[in-house]
């Protein structure tokens, strides 16, 4: 248990998170000291902190997590502009409820239609698995879809607080082939498109198959 912020700071774990996706987590961390923590590296954009429940996750992203974001963001705010799809990008804000004790700072995030204090669509780029579930923490916050990319792959949720039961093994979201926001978003298309190593290339490719 970490009973002060001083006390989370000279851990030895946290002096060696600069290597590449590098990721460390303690439990019994009370909210005032997460709290502490968010201000102390307010100014310091490389570290995301999440928090459930007591347990405390700070990840320094990789070099290849931070290129997958910025493409992602890159394909889909193109897609957004190009569709005339009224939204505001929010990048990647600190999200938190204290009386749910969940905190999360995603990689990417949007408000479709209005403004909203709590975004719409949350994208998450998964190098390595952490310890806090953040499926959990993102129905906590009110977060009604949640984009994952790993191995190369989008897979999409939405949540179900209607029949929330029926979705259990997944916190009330349900896995879905499209956006429910996006429902003419081409999936597969941006999967592929993602992968294209060549920035301009991969933007034309895209441009190509939502014009089709």
């Amino acid at each position: 248990m970490v009973n002060s912020l001083k006390e989370l700071i000279d851990y030895p774990e946290l002096t060696q998170i600069d290597d590449p996706e590098e990721r460390f987590s303690t439990s019994g961390v009370s909210w005032d000291i997460y709290e502490a923590l968010l201000t102390k590296l307010e100014q310091n954009s490389h570290y995301h902190v999440n928090y459930l429940d007591g347990i405390l996750e700070i990840v320094s992203p990789s070099f290849r997590h931070e290129k997958l974001k910025k493409r992602l963001a890159t394909l889909i705010e193109f897609y957004l502009l190009k569709k005339r799809i009224q939204h505001t990008p929010m990048g990647s804000p600190t999200l938190k409820n204290r009386f749910k004790k969940a905190g999360a700072e995603p990689d990417e995030c949007y408000s479709i239609g209005e403004e909203k204090d709590i975004p719409d669509l949350v994208v998450e780029v998964i190098i390595t698995s952490g310890s806090i579930d953040k499926l959990k923490t993102y129905r906590r916050l009110g977060v009604a879809e949640v984009w994952f990319w790993e191995n190369n792959r989008l897979t999409v949720y939405h949540l179900r607080e209607e029949n929330i039961a029926e979705f259990l093994e997944t916190n009330g979201y349900e896995q879905i082939t499209l956006s429910e926001f996006l429902p003419e978003l081409n999936i597969s298309l941006l999967e592929q498109c993602c992968l294209i190593s060549d920035q301009i290339q991969a933007v034309d490719e895209f441009e190509r198959g939502i014009n089709s």
